[in-house]
């Protein structure tokens, strides 16, 4: 009787990931839940366009996304890229020319069409990764704790992810528990923030003095907000929606193997309620 108590027990325990199975589709961290999945390879291909290093921190390749996103910031401000964007907009051409720093502006294309193909390059290898993975069906852990942190699969508002990341970028992240990708948004929130002086503009706009607000702002590092509003948007909304998935199944497979009966089978064209 206690042995077979013991054998039960050993059934429930939580599963650790190991080099039991060849893939996993997920591992639960206190750092997040890591999953890989379908994406589409011209939407994540069109982030890195927005801004180098997204469409890799969207793939969770955290490691090259970080050092892209950083070269994109310090090369951006070097060669003046924003503020000839601004004039360009501004139908100022030859002030577009002028501000430029070519000898920045010519390291900053190779490495950014780096940016887009290996993106692109990335999703199409990991969505056939994820194809394997789905076949081999392997269990994969569900729950992790720490001294620090503690992460669990469980299901997730998709609209609260973008309504907090509508606040401030990365509190979605929070949200859904991506802490890594949280924690390095929220620093350059804060960076883009003191260095646009935005703040400051918006307290001014409400109290009406609109040409102060205009005059305070630094156009060159607010420029980055609306790629990194986006991207914290989407990157929490599309990472909820898969989570509630991988809950699901999740739920699934551990139902089937502990409570259904290899005997249950499902005829052709029975109804199931």
């Amino acid at each position: 009787m206690l042995r077979k108590k013991n054998s039960l027990g050993e059934k429930m325990n939580n599963f650790t990931n190991d080099n039991t199975a060849r893939r996993y589709q997920a591992h639960v961290s206190i750092l997040g839940t890591t999953q890989v999945h379908r994406r589409n390879p011209y939407i994540i291909a069109w982030w890195s366009a927005a801004f180098p290093g997204f469409g890799h921190l969207l793939l969770s390749k955290y490691l090259r996304g970080f050092v892209l996103f950083i070269w994109e910031v310090v090369v951006n401000i070097k060669c003046n890229l924003n503020f000839a964007m601004i004039y360009s907009f501004q139908g100022e051409i030859d002030k577009a020319k002028d501000i430029l720093d070519t000898r920045w502006l010519l390291i900053y294309i190779p490495v950014y069409i780096f940016g887009i193909w290996d993106s692109y390059r990335t999703t199409i290898d990991m969505n056939k990764v994820y194809i394997l993975a789905e076949r081999e069906n392997h269990q994969f852990n569900s729950f992790s704790i720490g001294a620090l942190e503690i992460n669990y699969l469980d299901r997730r508002n998709p609209a609260m992810s973008i309504i907090w990341s509508l606040f401030i970028p990365g509190l979605g992240q929070l949200y859904l528990h991506r802490i890594t990708t949280a924690f390095f948004v929220i620093i350059w929130v804060v960076v883009f923030f003191y260095q646009s002086r935005g703040l400051e503009a918006i307290s001014l706009l409400f109290l009406g003095e609109i040409a102060e607000a205009t005059s305070v702002i630094n156009p060159e590092w607010f420029l980055f907000f609306p790629s990194l509003y986006g991207f914290s948007v989407y990157d929490s909304y599309s990472n909820t929606v898969e989570n509630n998935k991988l809950f699901d199944q999740e739920q699934r497979l551990f139902l089937k193997k502990n409570y259904q009966s290899p005997t249950f089978k499902v005829l052709k064209g029975q109804k199931v309620n």
